[in-house]
């Protein structure tokens, strides 16, 4: 048997390709489908089929481009509405190649009509060797039962608790697990950064799958879930009927100082992609902040959408590339250029740039004691919060601020955090766009107060 993962940290995507007796099936394929083309060549695989576990809400699949590139059938659990020629998998079904036999296990839960595909290998006996759990199992977590329109998140809730305790935990404990995300994704609360897990490990250490009732675990999956993403709905649907191929984007446009500000005035959107502390020190006034070097293309459907108009601002040319790749994979097809030279290019056509501030943690700790207008937002997430925070912030999840920030409350400076950096920059562009003044960011985020030895309140339970 040949078997590859293929990680995406900035979507925290895992996909993985299967090859055994000159076939192969890809599963939950990335947008750009590339790398299982080169993979099936160097194993020496034609790629029979392309598995996709549900219907993804938090990225869009190359499926259907490749499909068209290989002539493999696509595999979609029973009740998905796709509305291209696939396969519809139900309970039972399966797929055999070589040594290697995938059965389709119906696990309705995270949506409908998720599907988990157990791995034997003849090779290496009878017993399962793995299982693709797709976003109804993750290491240390299970995925978001509220992405069904059809469906409320209590009764998706208790069909996961049904897939769970009824199917995946009755494999045997050393069966391998191998889910569709990752540490970071929006489809989890609480994902682990381990790449693979056993059935047994999660049933002893997933705090998701400890003993307790139905009514429990609905109760303790839909408690305080973090806002949906708005394009998540519509990646779905770009899922659902297959979206373009790479290849059929326009090229980008290299757009100079006048134009940005014209097409800005417009209505387009300027993505900031640069470093956090690049933008910082001066930016595109508007413009929002989502850094290559973090999860990307996930923040960047969240706070910007699928709908606008985008120009991109890059410290290098490659970056306007790699950006553009990495927002399609969300579904952010409509960039439509990028900044000539940069904020280079914005500053000799004579334009104005903005900038924010930064703090140290010491320095804010100083500065708290003599300011009595300063606010501090914790833009992180609940159970990050819970664990510890700064004990004057005030909790404001970026999640939420994605969705829409209202007018300037206050004129009194404003501190911003998250855990390092990446996101309180994000929350400072949104902010700065909305007509938020006297933004500042703290250095190093939470981690940086904690290092420091500064006061910290966790929260009660």
């Amino acid at each position: 048997m040949i078997f590859e993962q293929f990680y995406l940290g900035c979507l925290a995507h895992a996909s993985y390709l299967v090859g055994s007796g000159g076939m192969a099936a890809v599963i939950d394929p990335q947008r750009d489908v590339q790398i299982y083309l080169d993979g099936a060549r160097r194993h020496g695989l034609s790629i029979g089929w392309i598995i996709e576990t549900h219907l993804h809400a938090d990225f869009v699949s190359g499926h259907l481009e490749l499909a068209e590139r290989t002539g493999a059938t696509i595999c979609l659990g029973e009740g998905s509405g796709a509305t291209f020629s696939h396969q519809p998998v139900g309970d039972g079904h399966s797929i055999e190649f070589g040594s290697v036999r995938l059965v389709f296990r119906s696990t309705p839960g995270h949506t409908p009509e998720s599907v988990c595909i157990v791995m034997t290998d003849s090779e290496k006996g009878a017993a399962p060797h793995a299982v693709f759990t797709g976003d109804t199992l993750f290491i240390g977590d299970v995925g978001r039962p509220d992405l069904s329109d059809r469906y409320t998140p209590q009764q998706l809730a208790g069909m996961l608790y049904d897939s769970l305790h009824n199917i995946l935990m009755k494999l045997p404990d050393e069966t391998l697990v191998y889910p569709a995300h990752g540490a970071g994704s929006m489809c989890g609360r609480n994902i682990s950064s381990d790449r693979t897990s056993t059935i047994g490990r999660e049933r002893r250490t997933n705090y998701a799958l400890q003993p307790m009732s139905r009514d429990a675990f609905v109760h303790l999956t839909t408690a305080e879930l973090p806002p949906r993403p708005e394009y998540f709905q519509q990646d779905v649907e770009a899922n659902r009927t297959g979206a373009p191929a790479l290849a059929d984007l326009a090229p980008l446009a290299l757009l100079n100082a006048d134009e940005v500000a014209r097409r800005q005035s417009e209505g387009a959107l300027v993505l900031d992609v640069r470093p956090g502390n690049l933008f910082c020190s001066g930016f595109v006034p508007g413009a929002i902040n989502v850094g290559l070097g973090g999860q990307f293309a996930s923040w960047a459907g969240a706070v910007i959408g699928l709908h606008r108009d985008v120009i991109l601002v890059t410290e290098e040319a490659a970056g306007a590339e790699e950006a553009r790749m990495r927002l399609s994979r969300v579904g952010i097809d409509r960039v439509v250029g990028v900044l000539e030279d940069g904020v280079l290019g914005w500053v000799r056509a004579g334009r104005a740039l903005a900038s924010i501030e930064q703090v140290t943690a010491p320095d804010l700790n100083e500065w708290v004691t003599r300011e009595p207008n300063l606010r501090v937002l914790d833009v992180r997430r609940k159970g990050e919060w819970d664990k510890g925070h700064v004990p004057f912030a005030e909790f404001r999840p970026l999640d939420a601020m994605a969705r829409g920030i209202s007018s300037p409350e206050s004129k009194g400076p404003i501190v911003v955090h998250c855990q390092g950096g990446y996101r309180s920059i994000i929350a400072c562009s949104l902010l700065s766009a909305a007509g938020y003044r006297n933004l500042i960011n703290l250095q190093g985020g939470y981690d940086a107060w904690a290092r420091a030895g500064l006061a910290t309140t966790a929260a009660t339970a």
